[in-house]
């Protein structure tokens, strides 16, 4: 299973599963990440957390626990 964490910067993946559950799966929902969805990683932190990601046009920024709830392909 390859996450959203696992994927290196400037690389392009979509979204086929989101982990977790409850209000931290509803959170990421929210924010536009959902099954189907492109992802290009655009900067990680140089410790690795947080990392940039653009979606649907807009830029995001996620913690490390929130990008391993996010499988992709």
């Amino acid at each position: 299973m390859k996450t959203l964490r696992d994927t290196p910067c400037g690389e392009t993946v979509t979204v086929v599963k989101l982990h977790g559950e409850g209000a931290v799966k509803r959170r990421i929902m929210d924010m536009g990440l959902t099954k189907g969805t492109q992802v290009l990683i655009r900067k990680v932190a140089p410790l690795g957390d947080p990392m940039e990601i653009n979606l649907r046009g807009y830029e995001l920024t996620l913690r490390k626990q929130e990008a391993e709830n996010i499988e992709v392909i």
